[in-house]
């Protein structure tokens, strides 16, 4: 296995804040990162770090050994979570808007990702409830041939009835070429699809395991151990 992501000593300040603390992270290519942690633990500031939205104070972050630049975001899937599309939009624009915008982006898988989300290309971007419009957001990113795949809580305004259809979407368009990182408040539901764990608190990782030792090693499910692990956070 190779490293597709490698993060050195990261460090991110906003004026007297220091939102992450000396971050060291690895990925290899073809596994799935669950990056864990409650809300200002510095989850969404590293993804978009990753993704070349923000750049860090200090340290240094390679995707295929090169910095976050031009390069990267042609290869990074980035899932953010707020909306990046036109309330104007039908479905079947929003598809069109990413095969102009993203050179990677395989209509042909979005078809079938659409499908598999029951989103019919008719509909109005602006009709859709928040949890079909997290389906349509994720069956668009899913669907570039991306190297690397950022989804920041790709199930937050999911309803449970849907849930498994997403992870099987996510688990659906992993190959091993490729890896994930996924933040996520909802453990249980997609717990299974991680590969590893990384817990954030106040910046600074502080366990990083592959979710089957940690299992082991402490005989409980990983939503159990984030429960028991920020109990006082």
């Amino acid at each position: 296995m190779d490293t597709i992501l490698k993060i050195s000593n990261l460090t991110k300040n906003y004026y007297n804040t220091q939102a992450l603390k000396g971050i060291d992270l690895e990925v290899e290519r073809g596994k799935i990162l669950g990056l864990l942690g409650p809300n200002g633990s510095g989850k969404t500031t590293l993804m978009k770090i990753i993704a070349g939205i923000l750049k860090p104070t200090s340290g240094e972050v390679l995707i295929e050994g090169k910095k976050p630049g031009i390069y990267t975001k042609q290869i990074v899937s980035y899932l953010p979570d707020v909306n990046p599309l036109y309330k104007w939009m039908r479905v079947k624009d929003a598809v069109n808007f990413f095969k102009d915008f993203y050179n990677d982006f395989d209509e042909e898988k979005a078809k079938s990702n659409l499908d598999f989300m029951e989103l019919k290309e008719n509909q109005k971007v602006s009709s859709l409830s928040k949890g079909m419009l997290e389906r349509l957001f994720l069956a668009l990113f899913l669907s570039r041939n991306s190297k690397l795949y950022i989804l920041d809580e790709p199930l937050g305004g999911v309803d449970p009835s849907a849930r498994d259809k997403i992870i099987d979407t996510i688990i659906k368009n992993i190959n091993e070429d490729s890896s994930m990182v996924i933040s996520t408040h909802i453990i249980r539901d997609i717990e299974k699809v991680f590969d590893e764990v990384a817990f954030l608190s106040e910046g600074t990782i502080i366990l990083k395991e592959e979710t089957e030792d940690l299992r082991r090693k402490k005989g409980k499910s990983i939503d159990e151990i984030f429960r028991e692990v920020y109990a006082n956070v």
